[in-house]
């Protein structure tokens, strides 16, 4: 799904309907998050923003929320299910102010360069992600801002630790990893931007922290679920292992009983200035 320079691993969670709803509820979680990162990063009114990997739009509607009517945001995505998805969405939501397109921008031409480009979780899924962020930078004016949230899979954990959570974290971290994806590369942005050309950028860090009632278990037993096909192909686990159906129940009543707590994936907010020119 998510786009690629030409040396993409393959999205592990695929692109199939149910793999875009989660999608929706995993962004829902995210963007206080992802919307206070763009704000900080300084995309404002009247900007021109392109959204790389945009998926189901929800980063692109964050942006063009913050650029107003008088702004444009451009989303991009290889894959055509979501473009399609993200389409419907901004048509029956009135945003007016989007387009969304087939394809990876890191590959792609504008007519015209944008004040800024922005991405959420989608560098991880690049082999030569510094190479991909050159790419994508060369896009964005001088002094026009790069801003990405990626991942540090390295956090995610419950306290005291419980065993279902704990086995589905480590076989989220093992599937993704497994196929191509880099499931920490939130912990090495100041290096990717730094070989990419750019400026050191400033990093905020966020997560979501939850008890049994608070954490959103939903997600990472549809996300388990997704990946199902490549934990199957690797040959990691069996469908038979896992019990899908049980697995959110299973974790809520373990973090009851344990009176402890969920702690998701980090999400490392990085961004900076393109250098001026001259």
């Amino acid at each position: 799904m998510k786009s690629a320079a030409g040396q993409q691993p393959v999205y592990a969670l695929g692109d199939s309907r149910q793999e875009l709803e989660r999608l929706v509820q995993q962004a829902e979680v995210f963007a206080p998050f992802t919307r206070q990162l763009l704000r900080q990063a300084g995309i404002s009114p009247g900007m021109r923003v392109l959204d790389v990997g945009c998926g189901t739009g929800d980063v692109t509607f964050l942006a063009a929320e913050l650029v107003g009517s008088s702004g444009e945001v451009v989303g991009a995505d290889i894959s055509a299910s979501a473009i399609e998805w993200s389409t419907h969405r901004a048509a029956t939501q009135g945003h007016g102010n989007v387009s969304l397109v087939v394809g990876d921008p890191a590959l792609m031409s504008f007519q015209h360069q944008f004040d800024a480009v922005v991405g959420r979780l989608v560098l991880m899924y690049y082999s030569e992600p510094a190479n991909a962020l050159r790419r994508l930078a060369n896009h964005v004016r001088a002094d026009g801002i790069i801003a990405f949230q990626e991942f540090d899979m390295s956090i995610m954990r419950s306290v005291p630790p419980t065993p279902t959570f704990e086995w589905a974290a480590n076989l989220m971290r093992q599937a993704l990893t497994l196929s191509g994806a880099r499931v920490n590369i939130g912990l090495e942005l100041t290096s990717v931007f730094s070989d990419a050309g750019l400026p050191e950028p400033l990093l905020r860090m966020d997560a979501v922290i939850g008890g049994a009632f608070h954490f959103p278990y939903n997600i990472v037993a549809a996300t388990i679920h997704n990946l199902l096909p490549t934990i199957e192909r690797l040959k990691i686990a069996s469908a038979g292992e896992l019990e899908i159906g049980a697995l959110e129940q299973s974790m809520r009543e373990e973090a009851l009983g344990y009176r402890g707590l969920a702690i998701s994936p980090g999400l490392i907010g990085a961004f900076a200035r393109k250098a001026t020119e001259g």
